[in-house]
């Protein structure tokens, strides 16, 4: 693939936090991920790739755009799979709390997992504890094992997962061990990433979280050189059948190279509300300004993009609706 395509993707995330950005805090976040949706499939027909979305908002019965099996692009250009979530982090916008980011990544056709839309089992480090950890070890182990890895104590370490009453077991043992840990409510996308990048202070992601999400989270640490293990946590007889319909057991671990392949690998992101790794959508009297990553595997650059936009020459992002009706 071109190297220009990568500001091109950048573009699109662009699109969709702009178009999001807008109902941050408004209580709306079926509107918000609409915004997102609809801008970003604008966008993505007018850049040069022949696309097929293998990770999206869903099946065609259950979303109108950026569904499974959807082509995205322009019809010319390399054939490559995309995998997508235009808001990652639907409450945070709605309720204006950090950390939520609009987000794809683009691999040759075949090279992405088509995981199913269920739980995945996830741990996840960043380049300097690469090939120290095992999903299947005992969670003590592993931050034993990234502490020496990383030259600290395990005491030292600092763990991030979400917020959930499943991972009550996997927290207390954590404690146990005497670990740092940060919760977040949502978005475990870019808590996977955060391991990989300097500033963060975050040194490994663990627990369940969306399947579709560990592979995005993967094509970026495939960038980067970090790792992530994941293992399909079914929680029903449904998820058993789709698991056997993918041939996947359920005690497979999905590594890293299971997940995303290929030399031309692409991952961009753009901050909607600010986090860890990217600043938020911020409206100024410069016009409004963006925060964006995008990375390359067969180069292993990471650019980090700022942008001021003028929303007004941007008809793709569409007007605001208010509850008094449209803003002018």
């Amino acid at each position: 693939m071109e190297r220009e395509l990568t500001l091109e993707l950048v573009r699109v995330t662009e699109a969709a936090a702009l178009a999001a950005a807008r109902w941050m805090g408004r209580g709306d976040k079926e509107a918000a991920d609409g915004a997102a949706v609809d801008a970003m499939r604008a966008v993505f027909d007018t850049v040069d790739i022949r696309g097929t979305v293998v990770i999206g908002e869903g099946e065609m019965d259950e979303a109108p755009m950026l569904y499974i099996g959807e082509q995205v692009g322009s019809g010319q250009g390399p054939e490559v799979d995309v995998a997508v979530d235009p808001l990652e982090g639907t409450n945070l916008v709605a309720k204006g709390l950090p950390g939520a980011i609009a987000v794809l990544a683009v691999a040759p056709r075949g090279c992405l997992l088509h995981a199913p839309d269920m739980y995945m089992e996830k741990i996840a480090v960043g380049p300097a504890a690469a090939g120290a950890i095992d999903i299947e070890r005992p969670i003590e182990e592993n931050l034993e094992a990234v502490a020496r890895a990383l030259g600290k104590r395990v005491q030292d370490v600092t763990v991030i997962l979400l917020d959930r009453p499943r991972h009550a077991d996997l927290v207390a043992r954590i404690r146990r061990a005497g670990a740092r840990i940060r919760m977040i409510s949502d978005g475990d996308v870019s808590a996977a990433i955060a391991t990989a990048l300097e500033g963060t202070g975050i040194d490994l992601m663990v627990g369940i979280g969306g399947a579709p999400e560990g592979v995005l989270a993967a094509a970026a640490l495939y960038c980067l050189g970090g790792e992530l293990q994941g293992r399909l946590w079914p929680e029903d007889e449904e998820d058993r059948e789709r698991m056997r319909a993918m041939g996947i057991d359920e005690a497979r671990v999905l590594r890293i190279e299971d997940l995303v392949r290929g030399e031309d690998v692409i991952f961009a992101a753009t901050g909607i509300t600010s986090g860890e790794m990217l600043r938020g959508v911020q409206f100024t009297s410069r016009g409004v300004y963006t925060h964006s990553v995008a990375m390359r595997y067969r180069t292993g650059t990471v650019r980090f993009v700022e942008a001021w936009h003028r929303l007004e020459r941007k008809p793709v992002i569409g007007p605001m609706v208010s509850g008094s009706g449209a803003d002018t």
